[in-house]
């Protein structure tokens, strides 16, 4: 099982997706992350990930554990996924190689263009709710077959 990170930086009602322009994911909108390396925590991944893909840097103290997250995908392995709340930072989102930034409105999130899942526990973990669940994907890693809180 892989070990992953994704964040979200949040300014008042409004959070900052990116659009993964390549790789795993491309053609959605996310929150900032990717794979723990072997040598780092899963909260030093999450400050590394956002500052690789979008310019900014978040201190540690601003992070709040929002999700912990099984995915599954028929063809490929498992990712163990710990999400975060990020509410401060310094720096101005630029782009990136892999992502492209942009602000959306918490209650006007594009879910038609992010992954499908997204829609079943982002909104609490957006609340300020700790989300424990499982996901299984379809082969095609496009619809969601099973979702299920734990």
């Amino acid at each position: 099982m892989k070990i992953a990170t994704i964040c979200y930086c949040i300014r008042g009602d409004e959070i900052l997706l990116g659009m993964k322009k390549k790789d795993f994911g491309a053609g959605k909108w996310n929150g900032f992350g990717g794979k723990v390396k072997d040598d780092e925590t899963i909260r030093a991944a999450a400050i590394r990930e956002v500052e690789e893909e979008a310019g900014l840097r978040v201190p540690d103290d601003a992070l709040e554990q929002a999700a912990d997250i099984v995915f599954s995908f028929a063809d490929a392995p498992m990712f163990h996924c710990h999400a975060f709340r990020a509410t401060a930072w310094e720096g101005v989102p630029r782009e990136s190689d892999e992502m492209r930034p942009q602000w959306f409105r918490i209650d006007d999130l594009p879910y038609e263009s992010m992954w499908e899942s997204d829609q079943y526990w982002l909104p609490q973990a957006l609340s300020g709710e700790m989300v424990k669940a499982v996901c299984r994907f379809d082969p095609a890693g496009e619809k969601v077959e099973k979702f299920e809180f734990v």
